[in-house]
């Protein structure tokens, strides 16, 4: 047992060493990302979105799947004809689409937070495998990995979804199946540059192991690469979910979903644009928003672009 404890902190050691580094240069981040404004903007405004979304059953001002036909098509408050009862207006079932917007950022969190962590779960995972030990194995998971390449994203993802049905679960398996992949090239080519590091070859005289070596002294070092491709694909994720759920594969109704509502609206862009373009801008902002502090973010932790 004292064995098994002994060898366990020996692994996470690493770990806590580098957390106790990050906290106490937490200020030193937080002020390199006050200097770049793009990135703390991005920041700013990704940190709203997840308070609406955490926050959404006390701020939405009306049930998002309850409508009143009486109350359909009311344009936003600031239009002739609108209500102060439905700021953004309602959609053709006189549903608020504020509150449906609100509701709707859940979604696209939460498919995109979880299609990420999974994804970069596996692809790390597999990557570190591949890269470290080689030979037969990593044969195999780079070819299967090649293929599915050759397919487009979208084009993948849609015929998953047409084979396995609509639905959150089968939404996540789709967008994972193909999503590990760039976390599996980056932590692959990552590990091969390190293993012949002499940290490494330190690590190996003194008798580690290579699973302590890979989980305790290569991942640590290339885990900044790691959160940063995380961020920016989570914007490429929740496109493809409102993506499918447009094309009605995703997530489905009464749920609102981005997606899905800027269908519900594409048939009445002449008379009633708020429908469709409300939860367009949605989509967009937070986007925009991710990739803007992601890129903030890159600079911040890849010490390559401090040198330079």
């Amino acid at each position: 047992m004292e064995a098994q404890t002994t060898a366990l902190n020996q692994i996470l050691y690493p770990f806590k060493l580098r957390f106790q580094l990050w906290g106490r240069n937490g200020l030193n981040f937080l002020r390199e990302l006050w200097g770049q404004p793009s990135a703390l903007l991005g920041a700013v405004l990704v940190a709203l979105f997840v308070l609406v979304a955490l926050f959404a059953p006390q701020i939405s001002p009306h049930d998002p799947t309850r409508g009143k036909l009486r109350k359909q098509l009311i344009p936003p408050v600031w239009e002739e004809g609108g209500s102060p009862e439905f700021l953004l207006g309602t959609d053709v079932q006189g549903r608020d689409l504020l509150s449906r917007i609100i509701y709707g950022a859940r979604i696209s969190l939460l498919v995109g937070i979880l299609s990420v962590s999974i994804s970069a779960l596996i692809g790390t995972a597999l990557g570190a495998l591949s890269g470290y030990y080689r030979g037969t194995l990593d044969t195999l998971i780079s070819r299967f990995a090649d293929l599915l390449l050759a397919f487009p994203f979208l084009i993948f993802a849609i015929g998953m979804m047409a084979f396995l049905g609509p639905g959150f679960t089968n939404l996540l398996l789709a967008l994972t199946l193909k999503g590990w992949v760039v976390f599996f090239r980056l932590a692959r080519g990552a590990i091969m540059a390190e293993r012949t590091t002499e940290y490494v070859e330190a690590a190996r005289v003194v008798g580690q192991s290579n699973p302590v070596i890979i989980v305790s002294e290569i991942l640590p070092n290339i885990f900044h690469s790691i959160l940063v491709l995380g961020t920016l694909r989570m914007g490429s994720m929740i496109i493809a979910e409102a993506s499918l759920s447009f094309l009605g594969l995703g997530i489905q109704p009464p749920t609102p979903a981005w997606g899905s509502m800027v269908a519900d609206g594409r048939d009445y862009l002449v008379t009633s644009w708020w429908i469709a373009t409300l939860p367009g801008m949605a989509i967009l902002i937070l986007v925009l928003s991710i990739n803007l502090f992601g890129e903030g973010l890159r600079d911040i932790l890849d010490p390559r672009l401090k040198i330079e």
